[in-house]
């Protein structure tokens, strides 16, 4: 079970956080979120699939295009939670940022994603 929350984990970091094509992140989107599934990020809770796809793409619009999310630690699975350390910065160069993605599962998807930028 654990292979297939941080897989979940990884999955979410590689193919909705640094996916610049919206229409490719919604496909992603609804494989790896429940469908009533909630994203908490910074100060803004955001429901369902098509706004949490809108908040990740008004996310990537404030970052430059050669701008990825790296998984910096391996993901800790705790029963049914989740912790991934990410940075984001230039492809192949250190982060300039890190954070943090906190994700509660429910029935093998991410019920719900607590994103904490470090600062």
């Amino acid at each position: 079970m654990s292979d297939i929350l941080t897989q979940l984990m990884e999955d979410n970091l590689k193919r909705v956080w640094s996916e610049t094509n919206a229409e490719l992140r919604i496909k992603a989107i609804e494989g790896i979120y429940a469908a009533d599934s909630a994203l908490y990020h910074v100060n803004d809770k955001t429901e369902g699939h098509a706004a949490i796809n809108e908040s990740v793409t008004s996310t990537l619009s404030t970052l430059p295009d050669d701008f990825v999310f790296t998984k910096l630690k391996p993901v800790i699975i705790n029963n049914n939670i989740g912790r991934l350390v990410w940075g984001v910065g230039p492809k192949d160069k250190p982060p300039v940022a890190t954070g943090m993605d906190i994700a509660i599962f429910e029935s093998d998807k991410i019920k719900f994603l607590y994103v904490f930028l470090d600062i």
